[in-house]
């Protein structure tokens, strides 16, 4: 089975990254229905790593401010839902359930550097694979570096267990305000066969 173009055209080639949004709410339904459709993904072992949090409130999002690069404030604050994507460094806690199989929790006892590397790799797949679920959901993005990491975990995950690695504005994009889309790499300049 394949997917039709208008599929195809929401999902990869008419979607774009956008900084510019439309007054209209996100609601906690439509992100929720977007992570039950992500977290269905592969992660190495179903380590599942990704934590979201969502910011929405006022409240919450003049704490994310003081932590954005200059050339992101307005457009998160102005974006109806912020989600502070990040890795839980005690994800192998949660294996014997996840990864009943075998003793995948051994596997990270004492590797304090493996755990990391670990949870930050599935993280940043789960992350794509929630981006992808929010476009089919009709939202549109903007992920995002360009922000102090140190600062975001401070105010939102002061525990030190999770730590932060990027951000995506959601909501609904107002494409009149769209640049060109930029090129992209052709298959012979990024891909190789052997």
């Amino acid at each position: 089975m394949t997917l039709d173009a208008a599929t195809l055209d929401m999902l990869f080639l008419n979607a774009r990254t956008h900084a510019h949004w439309q007054d209209r709410p996100v609601s906690d339904a439509t992100l929720q229905e977007a992570w039950d459709l992500a977290r269905m993904a592969p992660t190495a072992a179903n380590c599942q790593p990704l934590r979201l949090l969502f910011v929405k409130s006022a409240e919450a999002k003049e704490r994310l401010k003081p932590a954005l690069a200059p050339g992101n404030v307005e457009k998160t604050m102005k974006a109806p839902a912020t989600a502070i994507c990040a890795f839980d460094l005690d994800f192998p806690e949660l294996l014997p359930r996840l990864f009943p199989q075998t003793d995948a929790k051994s596997w990270f006892a004492g590797k304090p550097e493996a755990t990391e590397a670990s949870a930050r790799q599935s993280a940043t797949l789960q992350a794509a694979y929630f981006l992808i679920a929010c476009r089919t959901q009709g939202l549109d993005l903007g992920p995002m570096g360009g922000f102090d990491a140190g600062k975001v975990d401070a105010a939102f995950f002061p525990d030190g267990r999770v730590k932060s690695f990027l951000l995506m504005n959601i909501g609904y994009g107002d494409c009149a305000k769209l640049h060109p889309r930029n090129p992209r790499l052709e298959f012979a300049e990024a891909c190789k066969i052997l």
